[in-house]
């Protein structure tokens, strides 16, 4: 399953927010979620969205994943050794106890081209209330996003 991920925060109110959804081996999303997190880093941000879809991916019973961010800062960080001093290691903490888990996960880079639909429910989660919101199926409007995200296509505007 490929998990796509990523974080926004709204300037005007510093409301920060992730998106993600889940897609089996022809594309087809299986899975979204939306998280409005309140104030936030765009950091943390990206970083909470990697961690929730590695979480729904494994309660979906998925046990090979392909996690892919847009934001290599935050790759960076999950990745990176322990630091008890760094203000993300609660975050790096829980995302190495997912990673401990009995499956396959590779990390990668995910050009912002190639990640629209995460983009999209990331900034879409900003109007939903606090908290995380799941979807069992894809949420309205990613169809043509993840054509768009498969063939690596920028778009400007959002369905």
């Amino acid at each position: 399953i490929a998990v796509n991920s990523d974080g926004s925060v709204q300037q005007s109110t510093s409301i920060a927010a992730a998106g993600g959804l889940l897609r089996n081996h022809l594309g087809k999303c299986v899975g979204a979620f939306l998280a409005n997190l309140g104030t936030y880093t765009i950091t943390r941000a990206e970083m909470v969205g990697a961690i929730t879809g590695l979480e729904m991916a494994w309660t979906s019973g998925y046990r090979k994943v392909s996690l892919r961010l847009d934001s290599t800062t935050a790759i960076t960080i999950l990745i990176a050794r322990d630091n008890r001093s760094n203000i993300c290691y609660n975050l790096t903490r829980r995302f190495r106890e997912l990673m401990q888990r009995n499956w396959e996960v590779k990390i990668s880079h995910s050009y912002r081209e190639c990640n629209k639909a995460a983009d999209y429910l990331a900034n879409k989660a900003q109007s939903f209330t606090l908290g995380t919101h799941y979807f069992g199926i894809s949420y309205s409007g990613l169809n043509f996003l993840i054509l768009y995200d498969r063939m690596g296509i920028a778009q400007n505007h959002f369905i």
